[in-house]
């Protein structure tokens, strides 16, 4: 049963549409389905873009702040604070017991 075939079809589907609906129902009606079709187009472009493979993120590189512009005024002033100063080495761990061996933890 083809549209082409028989073309009365669509003028019959819309008369028990209106018959069964009202007519002052159907804007409110084909609103919500559009809404609902929004809602699913939505839903389907998110599940896309969480399947997408992320792009490779840019490595920045941390920027050193300036250099001061003029040298310090007093000759005598120390070269500890012209030097820069050093990253601090993380402190170790501290030691653990182990549950099985009944052991404790060494106190220094």
């Amino acid at each position: 049963m083809g549209l082409r075939s028989h073309p009365w079809v669509i003028p019959v589907l819309i008369l028990i549409i209106v018959m069964l609906f009202g007519s002052s129902k159907l804007p409110d009606l084909a609103r919500n389905m559009g809404r609902a079709l929004k809602i699913v187009k939505k839903e389907v472009k998110e599940l896309r873009d969480e399947d997408a493979p992320a792009p490779a993120p840019t490595a920045q590189v941390p920027v050193a702040p300036p250099a001061p512009a003029a040298p310090t005024a007093d000759p005598a002033a120390p070269a500890a604070e012209a030097a820069p100063a050093t990253p601090q080495q993380p402190a170790a761990p501290a030691p653990t017991a182990d549950p099985d061996s009944g052991d404790t933890p060494a106190k220094d």
